[in-house]
């Protein structure tokens, strides 16, 4: 009995410790007005809620969404749009946002056709034969078996705003019942007379207006119709495209950012200081010339080869890549070969640089692993941040508002974005996109810039992957654009077929001028001017906060974490805003809670008090065994000696950096 009695008194010490290190570790009620309470127990605004964005870590915040906007036989996409459940796994983005694909099974294989989420992947030759081989029956169902004959199913690639032909061509949905075959087969003017809204609302995003013979896409005031299917809300001033930099909505009064001035006859926004350098990257080495091409000279003719090439202004150092290898070098402007150094070397070859000069940071793309990768400026640190990429072409970084953007060329190509850390990915571009192999973006206006070598034009969009406009046509000088660049009121880019360097207005395309004639096959471009890496504080991480002092990265880590970094000794602690808090003073507690830990407590107490009673009778009757058990409560008296649990700590594998010259 003396055994079981020191057990006791053991246990309920450690109860009474853990009971109030769980209260320690709470975290505080949620407003129920205001607030809504993830899985987690953290707290997230309610407007957050179902908004197409994961602000609680674990998600909870964006799940069961569906039934709050959409039907029961139609999918809730994150982007609040509804789709039939008949174009889940489809192989085609129909959200927008890819949420519809992001639990199908790949069915990408030539002549395989999805059943949807958690089914199985049936070949081609099943569709349309009389039998249901899927649960729900959708390889039977009317929109896949137009005439009663089955399509041939590889790798479907139109999008809602486009009509599928029986033999599996897109056109688009306004083609359709317009009394013009437009499919080889006719099938885009059979059955005219039914309600074509009646089926996904026609594709469009909101208002499906059913006509005699067709249909189309309406969209509410103040809205305007994107692509035969899209609506999306009017911004004047992207609309006139009439200021370089800051705009008032409505009255279309122009003004400029702090390091620049206005010219007052062109209205045109200047960069102060020196005049801009633009570099490009060739067979006979790196070469720089004025932004009006008045004078250039070469920059490292010992590195030959039309890599892309990114630039950290403050030191003016030059990042480039050996053309189709994996070598990144460290290049200075000033043209020191003893300042040209091999950084990294990594596995397959590199397609697209960008400098994160915040963060000191390097992001690339990689075409055979189909990934994103970062690392540190000094080459001490690398790691995979975004994998399952199809040819992954180009990549762009924002550090002051913590958005990472890369494009893929594959057979979808797209355009997407993320955190810096990865997370919280986006589709931007995913209709009339073909080739895209550049990407650049106009700070001062927040908008991102991209080439399409396959329709020879230069578009742009806003960040969230709206308010689009191609800017720059084939114009004889597009033939096969590689290089491209922002800078002020125009767009900069290279052309491989008329060696030239060339520059346009950013909002139309006018004022054409070449600045470089006999550029021998230019590559990547990259412009030096300070005030295209402004310093500033930076969006950190997932939660998305402002540090007050510096953002750092860690890449060692399982994923890689942004996080704010603590005030220095003596600062006032209360400007700092902590990248993430988890715990909170005991003080803190609700009411409810406190008292009943309160109760319990007080409960066990007694019963320490009775148990210790009854030990002191036991302890006193005579027992053989009383040395035995004092030695066994001596070894178990101290509750602070705990053993450790057993831990396994990841470690990161990290490529081995090879630094020998080439």
């Amino acid at each position: 009995m003396g055994h079981l009695g020191g057990l006791f008194l053991l246990i309920i010490p450690l109860t009474c410790c853990h009971i109030w290190g769980a209260a320690g570790h709470s975290l505080p009620p949620c407003q129920e007005q205001l607030e809504f309470k993830c899985s987690d127990g953290s707290c997230v605004k309610k407007l957050s809620v179902c908004d197409g964005h994961t602000d609680c870590e674990d998600g909870s915040d964006e799940h069961r969404c569906g039934h709050l906007w959409c039907k029961k036989d139609e999918f809730a996409c994150r982007s609040r749009r509804c789709i039939s459940l008949h174009l889940l796994c489809n192989g085609v983005d129909n959200c927008g946002d890819g949420s519809d694909e992001a639990s199908c099974h790949n069915c990408t294989t030539t002549g395989f056709f999805s059943c949807g989420p958690s089914d199985t992947c049936l070949p081609g030759n099943k569709l349309c034969d009389g039998r249901s081989d899927c649960r729900n029956g959708r390889d039977e169902s009317k929109e896949l078996c137009v005439l009663s004959r089955p399509r041939p199913q590889t790798s479907p690639t139109c999008t809602a705003s486009e009509f599928q032909c029986g033999d599996g061509q897109c056109i688009r949905q306004s083609w359709r019942c317009d009394h013009s075959a437009d499919c080889s087969d006719g099938s885009d003017e059979v059955d005219c007379d039914q309600d074509e809204c009646k089926v996904n609302n026609g594709g469009c995003s909101h208002r499906c207006v059913d006509q005699p013979m067709g249909f189309f896409c309406d969209c509410p005031d103040n809205m305007r119709l994107v692509g035969d299917s899209l609506c999306e809300e009017v911004d004047t001033c992207l609309e006139n495209d009439v200021c370089d930099q800051l705009c008032v909505n409505g009255s279309l009064a122009c003004g400029c950012h702090e390091n620049y001035l206005m010219n007052p006859a062109t209205r045109e926004c200047k960069a102060k200081g020196d005049e801009a350098q633009l570099v490009f990257t060739s067979p006979k080495g790196m070469k720089w010339i004025s932004i009006t091409g008045a004078e250039n000279r070469e920059v490292a003719p010992h590195l030959p080869g039309t890599g892309p090439v990114a630039a950290l202004v403050s030191n003016r150092t030059l990042y480039w890549v050996r053309p189709g290898r994996g070598s990144i070098y460290r290049v200075s402007m000033d043209g020191k070969l003893q300042d040209s150094v091999l950084l990294l070397k990594v596995q397959g070859s590199v397609s697209g640089l960008a400098v994160d000069w915040i963060h000191q940071l390097l992001y690339w793309t990689n075409l055979e692993s189909g990934s994103v990768s970062v690392g540190v400026l000094d080459g001490s640190t690398q790691r995979l941040l975004i994998t399952g990429l199809y040819k992954p072409s180009a990549v762009a970084v924002d550090p002051l508002q913590g958005l990472l953007f890369w494009a893929q060329s594959g057979s979808s190509p797209k355009i997407e974005r993320s955190r810096l850390d990865g997370r919280d990915r986006m589709t931007l571009v995913t209709y009339s996109i073909r080739h895209p192999v550049a990407l650049s973006l106009d700070v001062p206006r927040q908008l991102l810039y991209w080439i399409d070598q396959g329709t020879k034009s230069i578009s742009r969009v806003n960040l969230d992957g709206r308010h689009r406009k191609t800017v720059v046509e084939s114009n004889g000088y597009l033939d096969r654009p590689f290089g491209l660049a922002v800078f002020e009121g125009f767009v900069y880019w290279s052309d491989e077929v008329t060696n030239s360097i060339c520059r346009a207005d950013k909002h139309n395309g006018r004022s054409l001028q070449i600045l470089l004639p006999n550029a021998t096959t230019p590559g990547g471009v990259v412009i030096i001017q300070p005030v295209l890496q402004p310093n500033g504080p930076s969006v950190c991480g997932h939660t998305q906060t402002v540090c007050q002092h510096e953002c750092i990265i860690d890449l060692m880590s399982e994923s890689p974490e942004l996080r704010c970094t603590p005030p220095e000794p003596g600062q006032n602690n209360s400007q700092e805003t902590p990248a993430i808090s988890r715990t909170v003073p005991a003080s803190t507690l609700s009411e409810p809670t406190f008292a009943g830990i309160l109760s319990l407590i007080m409960f066990l107490s007694v019963l320490l008090v009775g148990m210790a009673v009854w030990w002191w009778r036991e302890e006193f009757r005579p027992s053989t065994s009383l040395t035995e058990q004092s030695f066994s409560l001596k070894e178990s008296q101290d509750p602070l000696i705990i053993p450790a649990p057993n831990t396994c700590l990841v470690k990161e594998t990290l490529l081995k950096l090879d630094l020998d010259g080439e």
